[in-house]
């Protein structure tokens, strides 16, 4: 990373959801910001995107920049434009703090760039939400598959043998016996019994 502040490489990131919004918004106070800041080597990346799409044009170019250590700082206008999720975020901070690449909220008061203690305190709180995201995650899912199995619910795949467990009984009501089925359907006779047993 370069030392002198107006040599920064920087990256103004800014997201919308829909063709109907626009991010010049974000953008104006994007480009107050850096130049607030003296920076002069800016570019501007944008998105038309969901926030929950993971794969967004612009931010995985904005990555393989980051990825190339071609950056030094990214600012976007709030957190929520970047990151389609807690959890998302701190992956990507990780990465920007791996790669000595600082991330700046402009309108949260966050900034990473600074080596001090308020950054790594900030750091500290984005990973402990992010992992309170996903285990919150892992809860629902826990409990839902819980509760469908209550309910009787059958999870997973259904088994290949299900898949034909009419047409056995079709062949069988049409008087077949069970290797007759079996050969006809092209399966094993044994696994013509478990569709036989499970419709009696």
């Amino acid at each position: 990373m370069n030392t002198n502040s107006k040599q920064k490489v920087v990256i103004l990131y800014a997201r919308v959801s829909t063709t109907d919004q626009s991010y010049n918004s974000q953008l104006s106070e994007l480009r107050e910001y850096a130049s607030h800041r003296g920076w002069t080597q800016v570019e501007e990346i944008v998105d038309t995107a969901s926030g929950v799409r993971s794969a967004r044009k612009g931010l995985d170019r904005l990555m393989a920049l980051v990825r190339r250590g071609k950056i030094d700082i990214v600012a976007v206008y709030k957190l929520d434009r970047l990151g389609r999720s807690l959890s998302h975020l701190a992956g990507m901070i990780d990465e920007f703090s791996s790669h000595g690449v600082g991330l700046i909220s402009v309108s949260q008061g966050i900034d990473t760039s600074a080596n001090n203690a308020m950054a790594k305190m900030q750091l500290g709180m984005l990973s402990v939400f992010a992992e309170f995201e996903r285990d919150l995650i892992r809860e629902r899912t826990v409990a839902g598959l819980r509760a469908a199995q209550a309910k009787g619910t059958l999870l997973g795949r259904p088994r290949k043998i299900d898949s034909y467990s009419s047409r056995v009984a079709e062949l069988q009501a049409q008087g077949l016996s069970k290797s007759a089925i079996a050969r006809a359907i092209g399966i094993a006779p044994s696994n013509v019994m478990r569709p036989l047993a499970k419709a009696a």
